[in-house]
Formats: structure tokens, C-alpha cells, sequence
């Protein structure tokens, strides 16, 4: 178990317009994880405190409002102790079985008849999905838009985390599996970034499955969870208008970072 990791983003967006901004960048604030941060935003040269807002799962929105000009972000924190298993609720089994805007498991269900066995245990199935989209998916930065969704990128073979993540999420619903798109912090990702992998519920408690194995799981720190990446994206605005001139993201530890089988029972701790 990898104990400390330290996790840091920075981001520079322009405002054309006056907008609500809204960012997942921050630790989730869930039961045992122990934590030091320290977030920085400065609208066109002044400081200004979000509002935060903290959904069920434990992801943190910092909202603001910015006038027109720059607006320059830093967030840095160090994780020093991990949480336990997260066990799935009732709600859960419910909602995360639901298709949604990026993962439409409803469209999946003729697909992955054909495929998989249904009657299959969940885990031996969890296995089988995870297998596929590996296989069948290529990593391929600037093959996918932010628009794509799990048919998409079926059909494309090619993308980015997300759209694994998707694909997953979304073979998983349809074979009656909850499952939902966690955006984490990744020591040992290459190339660094967000990066989003799945959850499913297994046996009662959630997993995490990663069909891109960029990173070993056991490293993974929890950003936001949802449904799918409206859930969980790092930026966004409402009204207005901005660009997002660049942004840079960290996560590494100074133990040493296992070796993922990629296939091993895992929580994101």
C-alpha cells in the first residue's frame, strides 16, 4: 500500500466573458483519508475564495466568479493516509445501472449478448469487460472530442482514458454490472494528467478497473465520481466565455510504486 502521495495542478484560463467557473481538481473528502492542500485563485490580479460544494460521493466543486481577463489556479496537497473500501449503497446499485449522457448502456445491450455470458459470475465478467476493452481499444491522444461517447469510441477502437473509461462503464451496465467514471490523481502515469478509470460493484463494495494499466491502481487518489465525464470533468464554466490556455498536473510518492497486475481486487484508497 503506497501511504504518501503528493498531487498538484495548475491551470491558466482566459475569460472572454463573465462566467461561473466551476472545478474537480481538489482531494475527495471521504471518511479516513488524511490530507494537507492549499488552493489558489486569482481572477485578472485578484484573489478570491470559492464556494465549495461537496456531493454525496465526496467530490469538491470550487465555484467562482470570474471577470473578464486571467485567471490563474494552484491547487497542491499530500495525501498521508489512505481510505478504506468504499461499500456500495442501495442508491448506488440503482443510479450507477442507469445509462447516461457518455456511457449509453441501453444502446449496449444487443452488443454485449453476443459477447459475454450474462450468467457469468460479476467478477469473472468485470474481467472479461476489462479484457476486451484493452484489446479492442488503442491509446491514442487527439483520436476522440470531449463529445464522445462509449459507442464512439467502440466504433473508433481508439482514445484517450476517458473513453475507456466510458466504454467500460457502459459495457458494464449493460450486463446489469453498476459501474461509474472516477477522475484520480495517477503516480506513475504516462503521460501524466487527470486520469479517469471505472468502478464497479462487486460482491457489495466498489473496484477499480483501469483498461488503459497507465498506472498501478494502488496509487490512484480520488478527484470526483459520476456517472460519466459530465460528472467528473476538471473545468467548467456557465455562461460566458473562456479558453483554457494551459494546465499542468502532478502525482507522485516517494514509495516505490507497485507493480499492477491489472487484474488484482483493488479500491481507490
Amino acid at each position: 500500500m503506497i501511504a504518501q502521495r503528493d498531487v498538484s495542478a495548475t491551470l491558466e484560463v482566459f475569460v472572454a466573458e463573465p462566467c461561473d467557473i466551476e472545478m474537480r481538481i481538489a482531494v475527495a473528502r471521504v471518511p479516513g483519508i488524511a490530507y494537507r492542500e492549499r488552493l489558489g485563485v486569482v481572477v485578472a490580479g485578484a484573489p478570491v475564495t470559492p464556494e465549495e460544494i461537496i456531493d454525496a460521493t465526496g467530490t469538491r466543486i470550487h465555484r467562482f466568479r470570474a471577470a473578464q481577463g486571467v485567471v490563474s489556479i494552484d491547487y497542491r496537497a499530500q495525501v498521508t493516509q489512505s481510505a478504506p473500501p468504499v461499500r456500495a449503497s442501495a442508491l448506488d446499485s440503482s443510479m450507477y445501472l442507469r445509462p447516461s449522457r457518455y456511457a449509453e448502456s441501453d444502446t449496449f445491450f444487443g452488443f454485449v449478448s453476443s459477447r459475454f455470458d450474462a450468467e457469468r459470475p460479476h467478477r469473472e465478467l468485470l474481467d472479461q469487460v476489462v479484457e476486451f476493452v484493452r484489446s479492442h481499444t488503442r491509446y491514442i491522444p487527439g483520436t476522440s472530442d470531449p463529445i464522445d461517447s462509449a459507442a464512439d469510441t467502440l466504433m473508433a477502437g481508439a482514445g484517450v482514458c476517458r473513453d475507456y473509461a466510458h466504454l467500460t462503464v457502459a459495457l458494464l451496465r449493460a450486463l446489469n454490472i453498476p459501474a461509474r467514471a472516477v477522475a484520480v490523481y495517477a503516480p506513475g502515469c504516462t503521460p501524466m494528467d487527470f486520469h479517469a478509470v471505472t468502478e464497479a460493484i462487486i460482491d457489495g463494495d466498489w473496484v477499480v478497473v483501469d483498461a488503459t494499466g497507465l498506472a498501478p491502481r494502488a496509487g490512484f487518489v480520488r478527484i470526483a465520481t459520476g456517472r460519466d465525464a459530465a460528472d467528473i470533468a476538471f473545468l467548467e464554466n456557465h455562461g460566458g466565455s473562456i479558453t483554457l490556455n494551459s494546465y499542468w498536473v502532478s502525482a507522485s510518492s516517494p514509495d516505490p510504486l507497485p507493480v499492477d497486475d491489472g487484474w488484482s481486487r483493488a479500491v481507490i484508497a
